[in-house]
Formats: C-alpha cells, structure tokens, sequence
C-alpha cells in the first residue's frame, strides 16, 4: 500500500482539525489518547519523509538484474620528462638570391638545410614545446631543433615562411619594435598579425637592437641618436627598462600575444646581472644568445640557452656543426649534460679581453688555459664567430692557444669559443670582442702571461 507523507505545516493542519472535531464527542481521556496516537503517526511519517530526501543516507533498492556501475578508471598517470633530450636552435636573419654579407643565405640553401633537419633525424618543434619541457609540462624529441628568424625583415615573411609551410615546420620571429612597418626591406604591423593568425610564433628583440651592454652600438646613425635621446631622458636604467620590458608590452599589446622569450642583440648582455634580472622581471621564460650549441633540460635559461647563426659563406659549415650538436655531443643514445667552464672573461686571462673594443682588424686572439684544468692538449679546439674554427695552435707548457687573423675583420663584434676535453667531458667557454669600423692599421701584439708552474 502507497504512503502519503504531509509536510509539517499540513500535518500540524490535520492534528488541529481532528481535535477540534474530536474534542465535542468524547471525555478528556479519549482525547488525551487520540492525540498521542496522532503524535506518533505523525512522528513515523517525518522520519520516512527525512529518509526519502536524503538518498545518499538510504539504500535504493536495485532491480533485478541491473548490472553495477563500472568502477572509473583512475587518472592517467603524467609521463616521466625525459631530461635526457636537447633541442638546437637555429638562427637566420634575412633570405637572398645574392648574398653580400653574414646575415643572409639563399632560399635555395635555406630549403636544403630544411631537408637537412629531417635527413638527420630532427624533429622540429615550436618554441612552446620547448619552454614546457623546460617546465617539466611535456617531453619534447630527443633531437629537437627550433628555428628562429631574427629582425624582421620582410623576407621572413615572403621568402622563408612559404618553404617553411613546405615543411610543415612551425618557428619563431625575434622582432624588435623599431624596425617594423619602416618601409624597404621591414616587415608591417598587418604582416606580423597575418603570420600570428597562421600559428607563427612571434617574440622579443628589444626596441632598437642597439648593444645592450654599449648602449647606441652596432646600430645606424638614425637609431644611434635615438638611443642616446633615450639614454638622456631616461636615464640608462630606464633605456634598458624600455629596450627588455617596454619592447614585449608593445608586441603583446599590438598583436593581442603572450610574449615568452628573448633574444639579445649581438648576443651581448647575457652575462650582465642586471639585464638578467630586468629579463626575469619582465616575466620571460628563456633568453637566447648566439652560442652555438645543443641546449639542455638544465641549462639556466637567461644566459645559456644558444642559437646556431647561420648565414653568409660559412652557412653550411655553421649547419653542418648545428646537425652534430657540436657543445654538447649526441651519439644516438641518452646524451649527458656537457661539462661548462666559466665564462673566460671571469675564469682566464683572454686577449682581446672580455668585451674590449679593439683597432686593429687582425689580431692574435689568446688565452690561458691554465684555469680550465688538465685538459686534454690535443682535444684544444678555437672557433671564431663568421670563420668557424680557425688553426689555432696549443703550448701546453705555457698552457696559451692562440690563432693570428690573417683576413681583416670585417664585423662589428665577434665570438670567440673554446672547446677542450676535461676528464672525459667537454668543456667549453666564449668570450666576445668588438672592431671598432674605423680602424686600419694592425697595432701591436699583446703578449699573455704563461700559466705558473
């Protein structure tokens, strides 16, 4: 038999109405005793209504033959981040027919470099992989490589990205904000946001591409006086505030992006506290130089993480050694973190010293090994940035390298790196020196101190 269960304002209703149309007919004890009887039927039906509103507390009966819920699989497990892969990073500029200096590469070399990554085994990633690797979010392949384009010239957006889509092969633009929508060879506002509607990566190369570490060189006489206006109303904290910072709140705020990385101009300022800490500040994931070099799940990620340059006539030299992961090594297996010396200006004495503006466009370049430790004296490698490695000979009493430029030096700044096996590993550490244009005439040598005995 069905029960009807009242609500308490009914219930108090019905007691009300059964007494008053009880009480005329019967005694006092009559009534005493239908009301508790009334009582306790209403107490029995609030405490099966109690039990029906609450089906978590009561058991719902199950019909025969329903079958039981499946038990939900637990989460699945997040995979272990394989600290064991490296990424290259691969840096190009400008993309023509005549190349005329070290900044450009044909459309036809750029095309076979891009074959060239797959050929050896590379599989290319977009930065974002990179950086949530890094964060230990995802695993990335064992040989990555990203590829990036610096400036903003309008050949990364009509000559590279077509071959680029050829590939399928996502990278990323390092733009700085003075450069775009000027006319010539630059690249537009419009441009940039119909790369970014594709799926192209677009990132920060400061506002004036000036020296960060000097500031008004290696650019032209109209930026120069920019940066000097800069600097004159600013303040040198505050140029470098706006070159960092200012320069990725106008791209996020002129595309609608997030803006993740960095890349020095020149690869300059990499070792300086301050911009680091403006980088970090800023909220960037990575600062990338142009230390050619395979790049570790480790490695820290303001003045570490570098890029293969690649152009000019040494462009595939350059590419050849970025494919074999030349500073760091990779044998097909597990590759281990390669073993860094400090940075020479602060480990050794190099001639010409760290960051020196030189006049003499052939010099001897030098250094004394002797901090690095026993190294191996026939593992002694020296590469120079726009030559690749250079002849460079080895005393490994004195415990000097050094290698005499033959050719005038043409650039503005210069690279030098130094390999050498050290227990097994290697060790490797680069320092940089600038040309001043003007100069002519060779000047002096320098001679190094020998190590101590």
């Amino acid at each position: 038999m069905r029960r009807t269960y009242f609500s308490p304002v009914l219930k108090r209703t019905l007691v009300t109405l059964a007494l008053a149309a009880i009480l005329p007919l019967t005694g006092c004890q009559k009534v005493g005793a239908i009301c508790r009887r009334l009582v306790h039927l209403l107490k029995h039906q609030e405490s099966a209504a109690q039990a029906a509103a609450s089906p978590a507390e009561a058991a719902t009966p199950v019909p025969a033959g329903t079958p039981e819920a499946p038990t939900p699989p637990p989460p699945p497990r997040a995979a272990a981040i394989d600290k064991t892969a490296s990424a290259i990073t691969l840096l190009y500029h400008r993309f023509e027919e005549h190349p005329h200096n070290d900044l450009e590469i044909t459309p036809a070399e750029f095309e076979k470099e891009m074959q060239g990554l797959k050929d050896a085994g590379f599989t290319v990633i977009p930065m974002q992989d990179f950086i949530a690797w890094r964060h230990g979010e995802k695993n990335i392949p064992a040989k990555s490589c990203i590829i990036t384009i610096d400036d903003g010239y309008i050949s990364g957006y009509d000559t590279a990205w077509p071959i680029l889509k050829k590939f399928g092969y996502p990278f990323t633009m390092f733009i700085y904000i003075d450069y775009i929508g000027t006319g010539g060879k630059s690249i537009s506002w419009d441009q940039l946001a119909e790369m970014r509607d594709a799926g192209v990566d677009i990132e920060c190369h400061t506002y004036s591409h000036s020296h960060l570490d000097s500031p008004g060189y290696g650019v032209d006489k109209t930026t120069k006086a920019r940066v000097e206006a800069d600097l004159k109303s600013l303040g040198h904290d505050g140029w470098l505030r706006k070159e960092i910072i200012d320069s990725k709140k106008m791209l996020e705020q002129q595309l609608g992006i997030k803006v993740q990385a960095f890349a020095y101009p020149f690869g300059t300022g990499d070792h300086n506290p301050q911009i680091r800490a403006l980088i970090k500040e800023a909220g960037y994931d990575l600062a990338f130089n142009v230390y050619g070099q395979r790049n570790g799940f480790t490695f820290p990620p303001y003045d570490e993480i570098g890029r293969y340059a690649i152009g000019g006539n040494n462009a595939s030299k350059i590419f050849g050694d970025a494919v074999k992961m030349i500073g760091g090594g990779y044998s097909g297996g597990p590759a281990a973190e390669p073993a860094y010396a400090q940075l020479a200006a602060a480990s050794m004495v190099t001639e010409p010293a760290q960051g020196a503006t030189i006049n003499n466009p052939r010099p001897t370049i030098k250094a004394n090994l002797a901090t690095m430790g026993a190294i191996d004296p026939g593992s002694v490698k020296m590469r120079i940035s726009s030559l690749g490695i250079v002849p460079a000979t080895y005393d490994p009493k004195t415990k000097i390298v050094s290698y005499t430029v033959t050719n005038p030096l043409a650039k503005d700044t210069y690279f030098v790196f130094l390999d050498a096996t050290l227990n097994g590993k290697l060790a490797e550490t680069k320092w940089s020196f600038s040309v001043d244009p003007a100069a002519k005439s060779s000047g002096p040598d320098t001679s190094l101190p020998a190590a101590t005995p």
